[in-house]
């Protein structure tokens, strides 16, 4: 029997979810990037966590963030490279707690 997966912990939800080619001349493909791949993105690459600390705040193994960056980067440098339309959306991920405007794992 597999083992149940372990959901991922996200800070908050994308405010800009759908990106692509302004000049109008999309691929007419849409590449959908999940909610804990944009988190780990975000993480790593914009506030500069490595994959440890990162693994530590989304509540899994430093291997499954490794997977999902992997995975991340492929998909948007396949947008960017190819003027595929890019949406961030679905996943299985728990939102972190709130308590009064602060996240109480990350302090956001």
């Amino acid at each position: 029997m597999a083992r149940p997966r372990k959901r991922r912990r996200v800070c908050g939800l994308p405010i800009y979810k759908t990106f692509g080619p302004v000049n109008g001349k999309d691929s007419g493909e849409t590449i959908i990037l999940s909610v804990e791949e944009y988190e780990t993105i975000r993480l790593i690459d914009l506030e500069g966590l490595e994959q440890e600390e990162c693994a530590n705040r989304m509540g899994v193994a430093r291997s499954t963030v490794q997977r999902m960056y992997t995975v991340a980067k492929q998909k948007i440098a396949d947008s960017i490279v190819n003027g595929k339309v890019l949406k961030i959306e679905g996943g299985d991920y728990i939102l972190c707690e709130l308590d009064r405007e602060t996240c109480i794992s990350c302090g956001r």
